[in-house]
């Protein structure tokens, strides 16, 4: 039996420091060996977000016994591994900088081929790990720095469709948060105080709802709960506000989906209608439940990575990696570290005052 390709991933983009071995079956389906991912909330907390430093410092600090975990809980030796993954953008230039190292450093040691990865494209292709993925494919990529629409046309062929203009729907979610006095990260917690509240207790705004295409803008919707939380009175409010917020955002992103939809099938006239949905927001149970219930009404098969998988981890960086692998795409050690890097090169960046539609 010939031996099946051993990968080791790293991330640390932000505030998890994570590592991954994978390799796969002989039908050449990814097998997780171990994900191992340490937070930083407890670091971050009595700041309300991510501070670079305390992050980066943080990284170093666990790395080295990060990575020794998930080689042990993989059961497999260091020198069965064929090549190293490691996020090299986008992110926090310092927090990336501790894991590219890192991760050039172990491959340089073991003489073994090294991969650098785009956080986004481990996004992209994380359904891999759990299910039978063919290209083309619409994705919805909504994490804590990106919201976008991208259509999936092959290993690094990627065409965006729409983006967010201003915050990424995890910044909207966690500021809303934060206003509604909820510690960092809240973002997930929005969820669990809405099932409380009355969705249509306030009328929240829904900026370019009905132009811009399938683009997306939150920051006029942020702006709108700041003026009303300042005037909360009691949890009830609260719990009817988060509930509007969330409501507000399910009624977004069906419409822009929509949109979606059209363009991905005026692009690709697919075999298949197959829509993606990854990163941390798309572990919300409500938005899952409402874009799954839209893919039965248009026809599309839903694919969402398991709720595990959908926030930053080692191991869908690691699944990248398997892919380049295969076609020998490997990476020098002199790699620069990205803080911007899209999955779209041509694309235009859409951030920023003035913007008109």
């Amino acid at each position: 039996m010939s031996k099946k390709t051993l990968i080791l991933g790293i991330e640390s983009s932000c505030d998890e420091t994570a590592a991954s071995l994978i390799t796969e079956n002989e039908q050449g389906i990814p097998i997780i060996l171990s994900n191992i991912v340490s937070s930083q909330v407890d670091i971050h907390k009595e700041f309300g977000g991510v501070v670079p430093e305390l992050a980066a410092r943080a990284h170093l600090e666990k790395i080295d016994w990060i990575v020794k975990k998930a080689l042990n809980d993989s059961g497999r030796k260091i020198d069965e591994i064929d090549a190293v993954a490691s996020t090299a953008g986008p992110g926090l230039i310092v927090c990336l900088s501790v894991g590219l190292s890192f991760g050039k450093a172990f491959a340089s040691s073991l003489n073994i081929p090294f991969i650098a990865v785009n956080h986004l494209e481990g996004h992209a292709l994380s359904p891999k790990l759990n299910s039978k993925l063919n290209y083309p494919y619409l994705l919805l990529l909504i994490s804590g720095g990106h919201s976008q629409f991208l259509n999936i046309k092959g290993l690094e062929d990627y065409k965006r469709l729409g983006t967010t203009i201003d915050d990424a729907l995890g910044e909207a979610f966690d500021k809303t948060a934060k206003l509604l006095g909820i510690e960092f990260p809240g973002g997930p917690q929005i969820e669990i105080l809405a099932q409380k509240g009355d969705p249509k207790k306030y009328n929240l705004p829904k900026p370019i709802f009905n132009r811009g295409g399938c683009n997306l803008s939150f920051a006029g919707l942020k702006t709108a709960i700041l003026k009303i939380a300042k005037n909360i009175k009691n949890d009830q409010e609260k719990f009817d506000l988060a509930a509007s917020f969330q409501k507000t955002i399910e009624e977004i992103l069906y419409k822009k989906t929509q949109i979606a939809f059209r363009e991905f099938e005026k692009q690709n006239n697919p075999k298949e209608k197959i829509f993606v949905v990854a990163g941390g927001v798309a572990a919300n149970k409500k938005i899952r439940s409402m874009l799954i219930d839209l893919c039965k009404e248009n026809n599309y098969q839903s694919i969402f990575p398991p709720i595990e998988l959908c926030g930053d981890n080692a191991a869908m960086i690691a699944m990248v990696g398997l892919e380049k692998f295969k076609i020998k795409q490997f990476n020098e050690l002199d790699y620069p570290a990205k803080p911007r890097w899209p999955l779209d090169k041509k694309a235009a960046f859409l951030k920023g005052a003035g913007i008109k539609f």
